[in-house]
């Protein structure tokens, strides 16, 4: 039986990390959160498996967050698209920033979408019960 696809949380915030698996779960959400709190250890997880898992440990859907410590969240995003594994999984920009110029880079680097963390619960509950059913439900995928 195959295993359900992932959803991987890049987010270095522990209270947003909480908030976003807590969302997640009180919206039903089944599949498995793995969570990088760097963007180096995001790239390691994603690229520097082992051969046998190479193929069927690609997350079904990454939120990334924007400002991560050792590598940014843009920076991840480029490394992603640029690589021909990764470059079709869906990434989701889920950040706290305002600034025009975050959405416009995180738009020309590739990210599917761009959200703003709303800063009351329940507003956020809502935004991750929206990118639950939109990405894990309703999105077809591109064939592997």
């Amino acid at each position: 039986m195959k295993a359900m696809p992932y959803i991987f949380l890049i987010e270095d915030n522990e209270q947003d990390e909480i908030l976003t698996i807590k969302a997640l779960k009180k919206n039903k959400v089944l599949n498995e959160i793995k969570v990088a709190r760097d963007g180096a250890e995001a790239l390691d997880v994603l690229f520097n498996q082992e051969a046998s898992n190479y193929e069927k440990d690609l997350p079904q859907l990454i939120l990334l967050d924007l400002k991560l410590p050792k590598i940014d969240g843009l920076e991840v995003l480029k490394k992603i698209r640029s690589n021909p594994r990764t470059k079709l999984v869906p990434v989701v920009i889920l950040t706290t920033s305002k600034e025009d110029s975050d959405l416009l880079s995180g738009y020309e680097s590739g990210a599917n979408s761009y959200v703003r963390k709303p800063v009351d619960f329940h507003e956020f509950s809502d935004a991750v019960k929206s990118l639950g059913t939109y990405w894990l439900l309703l999105n077809e995928r591109p064939p592997v």
